[in-house]
This record gives C-alpha cells, structure tokens and sequence, in this order.
C-alpha cells in the first residue's frame, strides 16, 4: 500500500478541549508518525505519515474531533511522503 502524508489545518473550537491528545492517540493507533501543535491564531496544525488508507481514516477522526471540540473547517494538503518522523508527538 503506497505511503503518504498529510499537512493539516484544523479550525473552530479545537483548542483546551484535549484535540491534541486525541490526535496523538489516534495517530499511533493508526501507526502514523509525525506531530500536531496548536498555532497561535487558534487552529491545529497536524502533520502524519503513513499508509494512504490509515491517513484517510485518521481525517476522518480529525474531521469529527474529541467531545467538546466544533470542528468548523479541515484544510488538508496531500503531498509526498518524507520518512522524516519515527513517532507521533505533540508539539508545544
């Protein structure tokens, strides 16, 4: 299965609600590597490697995001994959 990666953003009510940990759960549940971090104007940006299908259910998820959290939009940008991350980590 070909490998891929994924850069996204995440907006609406998606910080203090725990998105972060949500997405690192679900990202080495799926076996993804690569990070998430809040950015300043109030989004979260992810960044995941991985087989094309686990990345496609991982927006999935990403789409809906944890209880509390109102996923308003996803921007996601499809590009080539790297091999840059060995894990799944949050970014502070």
């Amino acid at each position: 299965m070909e490998n891929g990666r994924i850069h996204v953003w995440i907006k609406g009510l998606v910080q203090g609600v725990g998105f972060r940990f949500f997405a690192e759960r679900h990202a080495g549940r799926l076996g993804l590597t690569g990070f998430v971090r809040n950015l300043p104007d109030g989004q979260v940006e992810v960044v995941a490697e991985g087989k094309r299908a686990d990345l496609e259910a991982f927006l999935d998820l990403l789409r809906k995001g944890p209880p509390g959290a109102i996923v308003r939009d996803v921007e996601v940008q499809w590009e080539a994959w790297t091999g840059a991350y060995r894990d799944f980590q949050i970014r502070y």
